[in-house]
């Protein structure tokens, strides 16, 4: 499963599907909990991005 997280078109999907997400939740649920589905959402994105940078830093110097 690690392996299959850590691929790079995994990590496309998922920085992608919860960015956006996250920056519809808002208009699409009201009040707190589009607030914080949005939070969530964003946090995932976040680090699946940062984990295609780490990645693509690793592939450069190599």
């Amino acid at each position: 499963m690690k392996a299959l997280l850590s691929s790079e078109p995994a990590l496309w999907f998922l920085f992608l599907f919860n960015l956006t997400v996250a920056a519809a939740a808002p208009f699409l649920v009201d009040g707190a909990q589009g607030l914080m589905t949005s939070v969530g959402m964003g946090v995932v994105s976040i680090g699946a991005g940062a984990s295609l940078l780490r990645g693509r830093g690793q592939r450069q110097h190599a």
